[in-house]
């Protein structure tokens, strides 16, 4: 029997960080780890950022290089840092297993099954997994020629270099009850520029509906928190393919309790079919 998750979670780099200060927001991993639990699974930007940080703090400078390797060089110096801050703040009973994933893990079905499994096996031996992408061994060239050839064959194919998809590629695979996609925004809105246009539901009575709903939303977004995210019409093109599966998605700001957040309890948009 395969097991039932409640919620699959993931939090964005810039949601990690404090800006002005140059350094990790450790009162957002205190607060994250506090509620992190067993039959949980989370999905968590910010090695390449820390990493950076990191780098800066202890050589006064940042890496000039290929943009390429720089990611790689500072993601794997931040993995160990950002598990590490995991692991300080979540309970001590509960174990933590760091998962790094790739794109093929998902567009191969017996590796897909293998992720499955072992997600699976976390729950029951009652441990946390923290899932990123494998940034540090990733080569953007020959990704995108692999891709390029599955979607040559007709197959559908999954990046999952945004963590974003990589959260909803995961809800869909162990049929999660509900995807939380932590941001540095209350969630979605019709005008990006006034926070009193806040999206609070997108419901639908069928997948058609639902998904006529997502693309006029998707008309108003633009822009991101970074280079290189895909901002909320990512977000919610990802969304999509969960809560066609009856998966409820939830996007809020990362200041909240994800118990606030699923209960309902501070503003958020909430995505789903009823």
């Amino acid at each position: 029997m395969s097991y039932s998750f409640d919620l699959v979670g993931k939090i964005g780099s810039m949601a990690l960080i404090r800006r002005e200060d140059r350094d990790m927001d450790y009162n957002i991993f205190s607060r994250l780890g506090s509620e992190l639990k067993p039959g949980m699974i989370w999905v968590t930007s910010g090695a390449t950022e820390i990493g950076r940080l990191d780098y800066m703090k202890r050589t006064g400078c940042e890496l000039c290089g290929d943009p390429e390797q720089d990611k790689a060089d500072y993601s794997s110096q931040g993995q160990a840092i950002l598990m590490q801050t995991y692991r300080q703040f979540v309970p001590p009973e509960y174990g933590l297993r760091q998962i790094l994933v790739e794109h093929t893990h998902f567009n191969d079905p017996e590796k897909r099954e293998h992720i499955r499994l072992l997600l699976e096996r976390a729950a029951r031996q009652k441990t946390i997994p923290i899932i990123n992408y494998n940034d540090p061994v990733s080569d953007e060239e020959n990704r995108k020629m692999e891709l390029a050839v599955r979607r040559g064959h007709g197959e559908e194919v999954h990046e999952c270099v945004d963590n974003d998809e990589t959260a909803a590629v995961i809800a869909e695979l162990v049929h999660a009850k509900t995807l939380v996609l932590l941001t540095s925004t209350e969630g979605i809105y019709q005008d990006p520029r006034d926070p009193e246009t806040l999206v609070r539901e997108v419901f639908a009575k069928d997948p058609e509906e639902l998904e006529a709903q997502i693309r006029r939303l998707q008309q108003n977004c633009f822009g991101a928190s970074r280079a290189g995210a895909n901002g909320a019409g990512a977000k919610l093109e990802y969304a999509l393919g969960c809560a066609r599966g009856g998966t409820q998605v939830i996007i809020g700001h990362a200041r909240h309790r994800l118990s606030d957040l699923v209960s309902g309890r501070v503003p958020c948009t909430r995505i789903g079919l009823i």
